[in-house]
Order: structure tokens, then C-alpha cells, then sequence
């Protein structure tokens, strides 16, 4: 959806400073891709809004924002993310993270660092976590990924507050450094369940076929938030001897699990899978369901259609945003105790 040429800059100020009425949802398209003059416009008069109103407007801004890619409110969240008051800020991170711009690593960085809300600085760091894959890939340059991954390793290694320092581990995942193996080895042997949880999550992440072994013992773990990271890291690490404990998952009491391990075959493929899936999609019952195990057999598709043409060299996580929100949809990030 564009902007509505009936709309003016003018009908969207005075709307925001209308405190008697709801904001009209109409105007948020109106605030992307702000000119200048507008943005400096819309600063002006930012302190004088409610914190209700600058929290609801940041927060529509986030939800339209992972369902339109065409917009963009990059330079508006830049004086947002200052606000004083932390749900605004952290409403605005989860909107920049969308954008891979190295111009945004400072601001993550300093985020992390320096913010005085920790569900900010947790935000920060799961947000720079995309940064540590494109340096992997070699989007960013070598010493731009070291200050990230410096940060990530101090923060995992000294945070006193778990959240953060779990959210910074998790980020590591993508890294090559030969730091990072030691920590996953550490936190995969601790006797906490969910240190144990992140442990797979980063393995995930690092595509390594180095972990197979650690994720194949957990698919039988008596704890299901270990089983549902397992199921998923089978996924990404397309481990085909998976596949049967995989399908005996289906059957799993967590839905959670069920939801990760058909992910997971998607990823994978083999024998039994396809008929397996469409047969719990016939018996799906709710819409909802059938909608992800449809994109479930897209997915399984689109996999084997790629292995019949090993040598093309086609790019990866094409649809990574998808797939990041559909795993945060089966086995969110969890709160790990300290």
C-alpha cells in the first residue's frame, strides 16, 4: 500500500496533536520515506506528545513495518530511538532491525552498551545479530564484524543480567570466531534446561555439521523446551537421520515441538515426509494450522526442487525474515535464569 495522495503532512500533525481522538491508522503510511522538512517538523512537536500516544505510534509503526517491506521509517525512528521513555525505544529498535544498513551497527552498539532498560539492551543485541551473518557472508567488512563480535563475547561473558547476556550469546551463533565453539560447548554440557535450549539455537545459526551428534541425543530429551530447539536445529542443519525421530515428534503433547519438527521435515525431505504432512493437513482443524503446514509442503517443495541442481549456486536465506518470524512463532527465544 502507497501513501494516500489525499492525505497531507498537515492532516497527519494536527491528527497527532488531536489528543481526544485515535490516531487514524490512514496517516502512518504518511510517515515513510519522511522528506526532511516533515521529519524536522514532526521533531519539533515529538516531546509534546503523551507517552501513551509517541508508544501506540511507534508500536503500529513496528507491526505495519514487518508486513509492508515497500516502507520505510529508517530516518524517523533515528530521533525516535532517543526517546526518554524505554517501550518507545524499544518499539523502534524492533523496527530498525529490519533494515540492514551499516550505518545502524553504532546504534546498535551503543544500545547495548548504554541503554538504562534492559529489554532495550536486549533488543540491541539480538539486532546485531543479523550484522554477525552478513560478516559472515561478507557484507560488512572484517573489522566492522570484530567490534560486533567483540561486544557479543564481552557481553556474554560478563552481563550480570542473563537476558542480555543469552540474547548476545544467541547472536554469536552466526560467528566463525574460534571463540564462540567453546561457549556453545559450555553452555550444551550445563545442567540448565534452558542454557542447554540456546546452546542448539546457536548451533542452529552456525550451520556447523560439527553439532549433528549434540542435537541428535536431544531430540529424546525429557524436557520439551530442549526437544523443540533440537527439532529445529535438526532443521537447519538438514541432519537426514533426524528425519524418523522427526516424525515421532508429530506426535508430540507440546505443540510447540510439533510445529518445530514439521518445520524441520520441511527442511530435510525424505522418505515418509511428504505423505505425512499432507496427511495432518487434511486432518488440520483450523485454518490457521493448515495455512502453516501450506507453507510447511511449499517449503519441502522448493528444498527438493534445490537438490536436483547441486550445481547452481542459488542464495541463501532468501526468506530469512519469513523464517526467522515463523520460528519466533514455534519456539520463541527463551528467558534463560541465571
Amino acid at each position: 500500500m502507497t501513501k494516500d495522495a489525499d492525505l497531507s503532512f498537515q492532516e497527519l500533525y494536527d491528527a497527532l496533536l488531536d489528543f481526544d481522538k485515535p490516531f487514524p491508522p490512514r496517516f502512518l503510511y504518511l510517515l515513510s520515506d519522511l522528506e526532511k522538512t516533515d521529519l524536522n517538523k514532526l521533531a519539533a512537536i515529538w516531546d509534546q506528545l503523551p507517552t501513551w500516544r509517541r508508544q501506540g505510534l511507534i508500536e503500529d509503526l513496528a507491526e505495519l513495518n514487518e508486513r509492508d517491506y515497500l516502507l520505510s521509517y529508517n530516518d524517523l525512528c533515528r530521533f525516535t530511538v532517543k526517546d526518554e521513555d524505554p517501550k518507545v525505544r524499544l518499539s523502534t529498535v524492533k523496527v530498525l532491525e529490519q533494515y540492514d544498513q551499516n550505518t545502524l551497527i553504532p546504534l546498535f552498539l551503543d544500545l547495548l552498551s548504554n541503554d538504562n532498560d534492559d529489554q532495550v539492551r536486549v533488543a540491541a543485541a539480538h539486532a546485531l545479530g543479523r550484522f554477525v551473518y552478513l560478516g559472515e557472508v561478507g557484507e560488512i567488512n572484517t573489522s566492522t564484524l570484530r567490534e560486533i563480535e567483540d561486544k557479543l563475547l564481552q557481553t556474554t561473558m560478563d552481563e550480570e543480567e542473563f537476558k542480555i547476556r543469552r540474547e548476545a550469546f544467541e547472536s554469536l551463533g552466526y560467528s566463525s570466531r574460534e571463540e564462540v565453539q567453546p561457549l556453545i560447548e559450555e553452555a550444551y554440557n550445563s545442567e540448565n534446561k534452558e542454557w542447554v535450549s540456546s546452546a542448539l539455537f546457536a548451533m542452529a545459526r552456525s550451520t556447523n555439521e560439527r553439532w549433528r551428534p549434540q542435537v541428535m541425543e536431544k531430540l529424546e530429551s525429557d524436557f520439551p523446551i530442549i526437544r523443540c530447539e533440537a527439532a529445529r536445529a535438526a532443521g537447519e542443519l538438514e541432519i537426514q537421520e533426524a528425519v524418523p525421530y522427526l516424525l515421532d515428534l508429530l506426535d508430540d503433547p507440546d505443540e510447540d515441538i510439533r510445529l518445530a519438527s514439521i518445520w524441520a521435515l520441511s527442511q530435510i525431505g525424505g522418505e515418509g515426509v511428504r505423505e505425512r504432512m499432507e496427511q495432518i493437513f487434511d486432518e488440520a482443524e483450523t485454518s490457521e494450522y493448515q495455512d502453516y503446514l501450506e507453507l510447511a509442503l511449499d517449503n519441502l517443495e522448493f528444498n527438493e526442487e534445490m537438490r536436483l541442481f547441486p550445481l547452481f549456486d542459488f542464495p541463501e536465506h532468501e526468506n530469512e525474515d519469513l523464517l526467522e518470524d515463523l520460528h519466533n512463532n514455534i519456539a520463541g527465544s527463551t528467558d534463560l535464569p541465571d
